[in-house]
């Protein structure tokens, strides 16, 4: 310690330009020569201070140029000040800067003749402006050591003399022989945690037993005969697991860079689709609001065409109608008088040309109908409307289905154990209207039985008409995860399409035998798989339960059997183009098959 209190005091004689050699020397004259040039350099440290501080202007930070001196006696730059009043001028206030004291009207500017020269003279001496706020230490800074007043922010730490130098300060030890020798690391608040709190000492070595940082004398003191190593041997011990820690977490962020890049991509696919899918449909909507308008005009027109027709036609009859009338009132007015007429002969010689009657239109072959002329269209329309109702309901649930399974996040890997497929449970259930009548259905529509007989079911265009199969109430898109406990002989786990077909003995209706539906086929002797009427057979551990996982997105299909643990019987990867529905195929009296929602 002695050592290092002799170093430091050449360091402050060099500070002071006093010339002297390297003496060992009495600590007690040491501290007094020391305290002596410390005063004295304070003082001179001191002096510059002021006078910077007194000659630099408060806004810009600088030495003033062109000072001028404001009523209330601070002094600034004429250009500073003048642009800090321009910007008040719309209100009016003038004040200063430092004091806040108002001035009305606007003070007029004149150069500080005294101070311009005073401030020459300081310049010839060396004078340079106060470091900048920045520069100084703050709350959250490191502060040098040997600086007095406002201290500067320390850049550098000397292990060796244990004390923080700013810019300043620290050039001794760049400039002097003995300083350069001296370790230097950056400044940190946490710095005197280096330092052995037992004997004030730089703990420079490692205890690899105790896993922390010692001083020499910690090596040969209470940690004795532990396995003590240098902290330089550590550090480059732990520097090569560092950076094998950071090529791992490189090739990582590598990694994610290029998932983040996939995202991306993905999100302007997603994006390019919506636009293009909402300009497609558009032009769609637009194309059908204009035919329904189109058939609303011709029917429009049609319908006037035919009001058109019909009206001439009738109009044509009350003409003749008219002429009619006419005709026989003139013959009953003829005949009236023909009546009155006293002279027997004259009339008998009359009465035969007046009693002739010209062939009439018949009431009768005029066909009316009230109120009922173009209801027939009303009609005819409204059943288009109801039909069209029908189509757009049918169709909206389809592109709902297809807008809910558009997924934005990449793909789950499989799930790895029977835990993480339960995250992506289920609870399905079997639709009635889909099963066979000689299919049961308990437990709440969750378990199926063969019965040979007859169900009491009513008719309906989903049921299977000749195979002994039910699909699930319950379309399944998404993340899926479900189980079916089978007993006796032989039973079919699938999934199908909606549309599969229900009628008839084909292949087309058959689990497996198609290309909507897969099917594995679960029996005592072993598994079958089958897909468009492929069949493999697969083999794998027996058991009763079979665990089926959807991943209707990634078309991704994988069925297990289910025990203890979890074995993969067989996996699809295709791609699914509609929702599917769970489905079970029991194949002889007795045969059952129950889902589960697994727990």
């Amino acid at each position: 310690m002695l050592e290092k209190f002799c170093w430091r005091m050449e360091l402050k004689i060099s500070r002071t330009r006093i010339s002297t050699r390297h003496v060992w020397t009495p600590l007690s004259a040491e501290v007094k020569l020391t305290q002596s040039l410390r005063w004295r350099g304070e003082m001179e440290q001191q002096a510059v201070q002021v006078d910077v501080e007194i000659c630099s202007c408060s806004i810009c930070l600088d030495l003033l140029k062109d000072p001028v001196t404001i009523p209330c006696g601070h002094s600034y730059c004429m250009n500073c000040i003048r642009s800090f009043w321009d910007e008040k001028e719309e209100k009016k206030s003038y004040h200063c800067p430092q004091c806040r004291q108002a001035f009305i009207p606007r003070p007029v500017l004149k150069k500080s003749t005294m101070l311009a020269n005073l401030l020459e003279e300081l310049k010839k001496t060396g004078l340079q402006a106060a470091p900048a706020d920045h520069c100084y230490a703050g709350p959250e800074d490191v502060a040098c050591d040997f600086c007095t007043g406002r201290k500067l922010k320390a850049i550098k730490f000397c292990l060796f003399c244990l004390a923080s130098y700013c810019e300043k300060h620290l050039q001794p030890h760049y400039d002097s022989a003995p300083f350069k020798k001296h370790k230097l690391v950056e400044p940190s608040k946490n710095l005197h945690e280096n330092i052995c709190s037992r004997h004030d000492e730089v703990m420079k070595m490692f205890c690899r037993t105790d896993q922390k940082c010692i001083c020499y004398l910690c090596s040969v003191d209470e940690h004795k005969g532990h396995d003590t190593v240098s902290a330089a041997a550590e550090r480059t011990e732990r520097q090569r697991e560092l950076e094998v820690r950071r090529e791992e977490i490189q090739q990582r962020i590598q990694d994610r860079e290029k998932d983040e890049k996939l995202l991306q991509q993905e999100v302007e696919a997603i994006n390019h689709s919506a636009d293009k899918t909402v300009e497609d449909s558009e032009k769609i909507f637009t194309e059908l609001i204009r035919l329904i308008q189109k058939r609303s005009s011709d029917v429009k027109q049609q319908i006037r065409s035919q009001q058109e027709t019909e009206v001439s036609r009738v109009k044509e009859l009350q003409e003749k109608l008219e002429q009619e009338i006419t005709e026989l009132k003139r013959k009953d007015a003829e005949l009236k008088q023909l009546s009155n007429t006293e002279d027997h002969n004259q009339f008998l010689h009359n009465y035969p040309s007046l009693s002739a009657l010209s062939e009439s239109t018949h009431s009768s072959s005029i066909n009316i109908r009230p109120l009922r002329y173009f209801e027939d269209v009303t009609a005819a329309v409204s059943e288009l409307r109801d039909k069209l109702q029908d189509i757009l309901r049918d169709t909206w649930t389809n592109i709902s289905l297809t807008l809910t399974e558009v997924e934005v996040l990449l793909s789950e890997p499989e799930p790895k154990s029977r835990a993480g497929f339960l995250k992506y449970s289920c609870e399905i259930t079997l639709d009635p209207n889909t099963a066979n009548t000689r299919l049961l259905l308990s437990e709440e529509n969750r378990k199926v039985t063969w019965m040979g007989q007859h169900q009491s079911y009513s008719r309906h265009p989903d049921r299977f008409t000749d195979f002994s199969q039910v699909l699930s109430r319950e379309s399944l898109t998404g993340r899926c995860y479900w189980e079916v406990e089978w007993r006796e002989e032989l039973v079919s786990v699938a999934v199908a399409y909606k549309n599969i077909s229900r009628t008839g003995s084909g292949n087309e209706c058959i689990f497996g035998n198609n290309d909507k539906s897969w099917s594995l086929e679960c029996s005592q002797k072993g598994y079958k798989f089958g897909h468009n009427n492929i069949w493999t057979s697969i083999s794998g551990p027996g058991s009763s339960r079979v665990g089926v996982y959807l991943d209707h997105r990634a078309g991704l299909l994988s069925f297990y059997s289910v025990s203890k643990t979890m074995t993969l019987l067989h996996r699809v990867q295709t791609t699914f183009t509609q929702p599917l529905h769970a489905g079970v195929w029991v194949w002889y009296i007795g045969d059952s098959a129950e889902l589960y929602k697994p727990k």
